[in-house]
């Protein structure tokens, strides 16, 4: 499959989310260069997952949390511990040590069921972590008690 294929069947898989009146997805366009989705979580309002088309590719992406101000170490160890158990996402962090729930899928592999699958396993990924990474790093022990 090429790049320019692959981008087709995203656009076209998405737009089908969105016109499915039984599924989460609320919004699908394109922002900055990248092709997106936002969809509805219970843990949360929305998640916005960002696909991007490679040369042998598609990568995706989601934002989970700011870098945490307490208990760093617990929440990354956290993190590792969901990655061990978490397929075709993982939590991922970047330089200014956000957290994302990211992860690849080969052209070769890309079909309408692989994306489905992608965008499942952020969705359950972020319904797991978000409100346990959240507590954890973000209340400190005052507001707890």
């Amino acid at each position: 499959m090429t790049p320019a294929e692959a981008e087709a069947m995203v656009r076209a898989v998405t737009g089908g989310w969105l016109a499915d009146e039984s599924s989460d997805v609320v919004w699908v366009g394109e922002y900055d260069g990248r092709w997106g989705i936002r969809m509805a979580q219970r843990c949360r309002d929305f998640t916005t997952v960002w696909f991007a088309v490679g040369e042998r590719t598609v990568g995706y992406e989601a934002y989970l949390l700011p870098e945490p101000p307490h208990r760093c170490d617990e929440v990354y160890r956290l993190c590792l511990s969901r990655n061990y158990r978490s397929w075709p996402a993982a939590i991922a962090m970047d330089r200014q040590r956000d957290l994302y729930v990211t992860g690849r899928i080969a052209l070769g592999s890309l079909t309408p069921d692989a994306l489905d699958e992608a965008v499942g396993a952020v969705y359950e990924t972020v319904e797991l972590s978000f409100r346990s990474l959240l507590s954890l790093g973000y209340l400190t022990r005052e507001k707890i008690l």
